[in-house]
């Protein structure tokens, strides 16, 4: 089946800047290329559909347009031998191990970070939430305890009890700007055994703390939007064209893949449901409810949206972007605006009045779609 290719790193590059110089080293000392604002890749090769895995579907097709058929920027990185690993794309260094023999509430880990020296280097920080989720790849599972990390450059450890497995969640340096639990302040982490974006208690919550993957490095995530004037919105950064505004119908995610897979919009019909990735690159963590710059419109500002990836810890659940706050059963803030959560794929929402999860996370399963193209095409 023929893939649409999205953009090539080097094409990125290119199209950015005027005169491109190549520096020579990559994963084995050699032709390394100049770090991008693209988006990573989340690593996903599979197709499912609201059970289970499929053969890849053609165009026309149910379930047509979902992540594994659009590839992306590959993960690309070298370890350097001292206890650390660059990512060749965004140009970041990142701890290669972790210290897993103490967890830290949020502001032990800020102070931890900037303690820290490691490979010849003292300028370590705690990455920004889209630069920790830029490491993600989304073929974890913890049903065959596979790690949502490349473990071939990056140590992973799960939690010996009293810790739940599950209790992987690896802090970033975004506070939420609203409250969590009611009242608690809270900031983002991305969990590498579950898969999931949330806010947490900066005190650590029932556990106590998190872990810290430290990284140095110019940041990684900015974006750079432009209103086209003709209902689209292009990232310089990140070279993706945006839908502006959604249309204010919650689908189903099989739907909702054929919705955006049959979309023509400014003169276009290449549009797509965005992966995990690419629509968390478009979350503004700087406000809450609903989490993204007002460039965009955005007709319910509570709402969730779909993405194109396919949650691996259940593949008939989809990963989905709450824009507005995620919010347990009795609508209580518990994860934040921008948290990175998966729903059932089809089905009645009203079956689970009480939620689901161990915080009782509110399911809804008709979310809505902001759709998603490559600038230069």
């Amino acid at each position: 089946m023929k893939k649409r290719t999205r953009l090539a790193l080097a094409v990125v590059i290119i199209l950015c800047t005027a005169t491109v110089i190549f520096s020579c080293d990559s994963e084995n000392g050699t032709d390394e290329e100049p770090a991008s604002g693209a988006v990573v890749d989340t690593g996903q090769s599979k197709c499912y559909d609201n059970d289970g895995e499929i053969t890849l579907p053609s165009p026309g097709e149910p379930f047509y347009g979902q992540d594994a058929q659009y590839e992306g920027v590959p993960f690309r990185y070298r370890d350097n031998g001292d206890g650390t690993v660059k990512d060749l794309n965004t140009g970041l260094r990142w701890q290669k191990t972790p210290d897993f023999d103490n967890r830290r509430t949020w502001y032990e880990a800020k102070k931890y970070a900037e303690d820290l020296t490691l490979g010849g280097s003292d300028d370590w920080r705690l990455p920004t939430i889209k630069e920790l989720t830029s490491l993600a790849a989304f073929y974890g599972s913890i049903q065959t305890r596979t790690p949502y990390l490349d473990t071939r450059y990056f140590d992973f450890e799960y939690p010996d009890p009293p810790y739940r497995e599950m209790d992987a969640q690896y802090w970033s340096s975004n506070l939420y700007l609203g409250t969590i639990f009611g009242s608690q302040e809270g900031a983002f982490g991305f969990n590498f055994a579950d898969g999931h974006i949330k806010a947490y208690p900066t005190v650590g919550g029932p556990s106590g703390g998190f872990y810290v993957r430290c990284v140095r490095g110019d940041s990684y995530g900015a974006n750079n939007f432009v209103d086209n004037g003709d209902g689209t919105v292009t990232d310089l950064n990140t070279r993706l064209m945006w839908q502006q505004s959604d249309d204010g119908v919650g689908r189903n995610w099989k739907k909702a893949l054929a919705y955006a897979e049959g979309l023509t919009r400014a003169g276009h019909d290449d549009w797509r449901l965005p992966n995990a990735k690419e629509l968390q690159s478009i979350v503004d963590y700087t406000r809450t409810a609903p989490a993204i710059d007002p460039i965009f419109q955005t007709a319910d500002p509570t709402g969730w949206f779909w993405t194109s990836t396919t949650h691996g810890d259940h593949v008939w659940e989809a990963v989905y972007i709450a824009f507005g706050k995620a919010t347990d059963y009795r609508k209580v803030d518990i994860h934040g605006a921008g948290a990175l959560r998966s729903d059932p794929k089809a089905g009645d929402p009203g079956k689970y009045p009480q939620g689901r999860g161990p915080q009782n996370d509110e399911v809804r399963i008709y979310n809505y779609v902001r759709c998603v193209r490559d600038a230069n095409r």
